[in-house]
């Protein structure tokens, strides 16, 4: 029982810390007139992912590798399955051109990448694969490419588009964003010591642990921001965060993890890999099927759909 109120409290921090860090960053962008679907993809995205970077390389950090692992790829999957599939059926997500051509395959990309990387580099001495050093540097690489494409992009697309921040100081907006990176990382290592504990005391794996409780936990402001950008039908939001946190996470975060520690492949992580595959394939499909480039609402029935069976699969 205390286990489970650190870990709720260690939850709290970490919304609250990338409440503050996505309101003042993107309050921050805004006065250089950036536009929406940049917001989405770059700050808005890492502020939300934020939880997910400070769990994962804490656990990184500590050895707990079915924690890191499982708490990015269990995002990415909750992401696209869960989050995207409730949006889609609270508001159909139409999808831009750039969106269709560029940031969802680089998404899928990015599943598929981690995949091979998993599979075809070295294994510990109990036969097990690993996310090496080396991987990690390849996926920090991929992660500069992607921030460089979000900069032409700032400079080239439309900044008519607006989103609603609050008029503040610079001076505050920054004193802001600091404290909520240390509520992120007090909340991490409080999530991170928790989850451990709990997954020793009901004798369950760290996986396990890393893809239902911590994945959720973290994908929280992920959650709260899409649902309310569909609530507006401010779809660039909605989908900019999910698809842009989704390649966060692999690329920055399971890629900082790697060179801090090498991710090991605990037993099942394979499953996982291909579901996160088979999320960002289906996503991919789902744009060009009913009417018109977008996410319609069966279609997110079906996301949702899915996303319960697979989580049924892992716990029974």
């Amino acid at each position: 029982m205390w286990d489970l109120i650190i870990l709720a409290a260690g939850f709290i921090l970490l919304i609250i810390g990338a409440n503050y860090l996505v309101d003042n960053a993107s309050a921050l962008a805004s006065k250089f007139g950036i536009p929406n679907l940049v917001i989405g993809l770059t700050i808005v995205a890492f502020g939300t992912s934020s939880p997910e970077l400070v769990v994962s390389i804490i656990s990184s950090i500590q050895g707990n590798s079915g924690i890191a692992i499982g708490n990015v790829v269990g995002s990415n999957i909750f992401n696209i399955l869960a989050i995207m599939g409730i949006s889609a059926v609270i508001f159909p997500l139409a999808v831009k051109s750039t969106t269709t051509w560029i940031e969802i395959p680089l998404c899928l990309l990015s599943a598929l990448l981690v995949l091979i990387l998993a599979h075809s580099g070295p294994v510990d001495n109990a036969g097990y694969s690993l996310i090496s050093t080396t991987d990690g540097y390849i996926l920090l690489v991929m992660f500069l490419a992607f921030a460089f494409y979000n900069y032409h992009l700032s400079k080239t697309g439309d900044i008519t588009d607006e989103i609603k921040v609050r008029e503040q100081s610079t001076r505050r907006s920054v004193l802001m964003i600091i404290t909520g990176l240390a509520l992120l990382i007090g909340g991490g290592r409080l999530v991170v010591l928790s989850s451990v504990n709990i997954a020793i005391e009901i004798g369950v794996p760290e996986r396990l642990i890393g893809l239902t409780i911590v994945a959720t936990g973290t994908s929280l402001p992920e959650l709260v921001t899409s649902i309310v950008a569909a609530l507006k039908g401010n779809t660039d939001i909605a989908i900019g965060n999910i698809v842009g946190s989704n390649i966060f996470n692999v690329f920055l975060i399971l890629g900082i993890s790697a060179v801090v520690n090498p991710v090991l492949l605990v037993p099942g992580t394979s499953t996982d890999l291909l579901v996160n595959v088979f999320a960002s394939l289906l996503l991919f499909v789902f744009i060009f099927t009913g009417k018109g480039r977008q996410i319609e609402r069966w279609e997110g029935l079906v996301f949702i759909t899915a996303y319960l069976v697979y989580i049924a699969l892992i716990l029974f």
